[in-house]
């Protein structure tokens, strides 16, 4: 059958305007007859293509890249080692802030040298608008985290404050992961409202501008209805072809064995207006929308995060993913100091004949004998014998397993999760990866001593079938549906929801954000009881968002699944357990 997945999901915007191609801002920018231009820059855009169309078009008599004015490499590098670390994977989260990076009488002489010219000056690059701190205007040049993450792998763009354009991704990731995007982010929190226009460079080449409050307009609109981020999608060494055919994705790779469907930290929004597209990261909407979009006893546990994650994970024709296990709250919080951790679940999204999961362990099992097979393994290119210590377990499409930090896991091949989870993603401690190679075509890392550290010994075969193997309950039921409690066991600060319908089913949020994924039928109509937000279509295999604001919506069968049997799985946040599951 043929995808109707929307991979491009736009949110429209009515009112506002957006000027798109240089000459067209160029133009902009001389209306307003500015002096001193400062064009602050996240981490990871494109700087000198901006200077390069600006000094084009406008030709300043003085262009100040912001680097000039940052201590030298080596300082910089000595000044985020500690969180850094010399770890493969992990760091510490940082404590820095943007001015930590730059010299001071480097400033203040760029400064005096804005002082002396006369004529245009254009200031460009992450601290843009430290430098110039009487700017006459000042533009947010942004840019989304897997855009950031692409220019990693193409060697295009480098850490904050650093040329290291050819370090491993990996490196170049855990960098900003830990780093950069934190000292980014709390920077941008501080001035976004004190600049007017808005820039998206996204696609080189393709610039867009709209003015600061369009964007903080957009944003307010946004949280009104339901919505949806951009998807993005990655293969794997244990990659499938599920979600090339479901997401209609490009045929000619290999595999695909990620669909990062709703993770605002690193997807995007898309914004119409008109007939321009203007993209920003999603993670915004958390920042300046918090309360609106998480609900006050979210947002008073979570701050500015978004706690739940939806991802798919597609090992059709592919493989088993690693052998791991997830940090305890505690050790998170000491080790990298992380306030919440990775308590997850495997929704069983679709299911070969002979698909499964590993979960918990043996019963009787020697953890110091495991432990040391385990290191035989990684040390000496020797067979891990995971059927002796994991126990495995068939699964079936429609299965909803949990999977509590300290847990042992594994999703089988011939499997698709539908991964409903915490957002802490990138604390994965592997224990084995069976042997394989990674694209790259090196070992992936493995985090024996961590996870050794957390591993739960006591979450044996009868504790797991008891506790975390397809808790499912009925909870309610009416005319053409019903409800069910599935999943995520008491230890999680999630609570998933089941609905199977063939007519109108009514949703409440309760003051806190849903995120919710068709997984059965065609297509559904999201709708407002009160007309207080446009009808909304949702195919299938696509996560949305009600914001916490939204009180009330329906879901009803649509187009070609009118009459038939849907499905949703409904994800919120147990309120009454976030002060237990979230470290401040």
């Amino acid at each position: 059958m043929k995808s109707n997945f929307n991979k491009f999901p736009v949110i429209e915007i009515q009112n506002h305007n957006c000027i798109s191609g240089w000459e067209n801002i160029a133009e902009e920018i001389e209306t307003r007859a500015p002096k001193v231009i400062a064009i602050e820059c996240y981490s990871g855009v494109y700087t000198e293509e901006i200077n390069v169309s600006l000094q084009e078009l406008l030709k300043p008599e003085l262009i100040i890249n912001t680097i000039e004015a940052m201590k030298p490499e080596s300082e910089i590098s000595a000044l985020v080692q500690a969180f850094v670390t010399d770890d493969p994977v992990f760091g510490n989260l940082t404590s820095l802030e943007l001015e930590n990076y730059f010299d001071i009488s480097k400033v203040n002489s760029l400064r005096n040298r804005i002082a002396a010219t006369n004529n245009l000056i254009i200031v460009t690059g992450p601290g843009a608008t430290l430098i110039a701190r009487q700017a006459d205007l000042c533009i947010y040049a942004d840019m989304p985290r897997w855009e950031i993450q692409l220019r990693y792998r193409k060697d295009t763009v480098c850490n904050l404050g650093k040329t290291n354009y050819t370090d491993s991704f990996a490196y170049k990731y855990k960098h900003a992961y830990f780093v950069d995007w934190r000292v980014c982010d709390r920077y941008k929190k501080r001035i976004l409202s004190n600049c007017q226009l808005f820039l998206d460079t996204t696609k080189p080449h393709q610039p867009k501008m709209i003015s600061t409050n369009a964007l903080y307009d957009a944003m307010q609109e946004t949280i009104k209805r339901p919505f949806r981020v951009v998807p993005f999608f990655d293969p794997g060494p244990w990659g499938g072809q599920w979600l090339k055919e479901v997401c209609d994705l490009d045929r000619s790779l290999p595999n695909y064995a990620w669909g990062f469907d709703c993770v605002p930290e690193e997807n995007s929004l898309l914004l119409g207006f008109g007939d321009q597209i203007v993209e920003i990261p999603s993670v915004n909407l958390v920042f300046f929308q918090s309360e609106a979009l998480l609900g006050k006893q979210v947002y008073k546990g979570f701050g500015d995060e978004f706690p739940i994650r939806f991802d798919f994970l597609d090992t059709m024709e592919g493989g088993n993913l690693s052998l791991q296990v997830h940090p305890l709250k505690e050790y998170i919080k000491e080790k990298f100091g992380m306030s919440y951790t990775q308590d997850e679940s495997y929704y069983i999204l679709d299911a070969g004949e002979d698909s499964f999961v590993y979960l918990g362990l043996k019963e009787n099992i020697n953890p110091d004998e495991m432990m040391k097979d385990l290191e035989a393994a990684q040390n000496d290119n020797i067979i891990f014998d995971a059927e002796k210590y994991v126990q495995k377990w068939d699964v079936h499409k429609h299965d909803h397993v949990s999977i509590p930090a300290g847990t042992v896991h594994c999703s089988g091949a011939n499997t698709v999760v539908l991964e409903i989870s915490a957002t802490p993603y990138i604390f994965t401690f592997k224990l084995w990866d069976w042997g394989r190679m990674g694209l790259d075509g090196k070992p992936r890392p493995i985090s024996l001593e961590h996870g050794k550290n957390v591993i739960q010994w006591d979450r044996t075969t009868s504790w797991t079938k008891e506790n975390i193997l397809n808790l499912t309950e009925s909870v309610s039921d009416g005319d053409g549906w019903r409800e069910e409690r599935t999943g995520l066991d008491a230890l999680s600060f999630i609570e998933t929801r089941r609905h199977w319908f063939t007519k109108k089913v009514v949703h409440h949020t309760r003051g806190v954000v849903n995120v919710i994924n068709l997984i059965e039928g065609r297509e559904v109509i999201v709708e407002s009881p009160d007309n207080s937000f446009e009808p909304y279509i949702i195919h299938y295999a696509e996560t949305f968002i009600v914001p916490a604001n939204i009180d009330t919506y329906t879901i009803t069968p649509h187009g070609e699944s009118t009459g038939q049997e849907c499905a949703t799985i409904k994800a919120s946040i147990r309120t009454n357990m976030i002060a237990e599951k979230v470290l401040k």
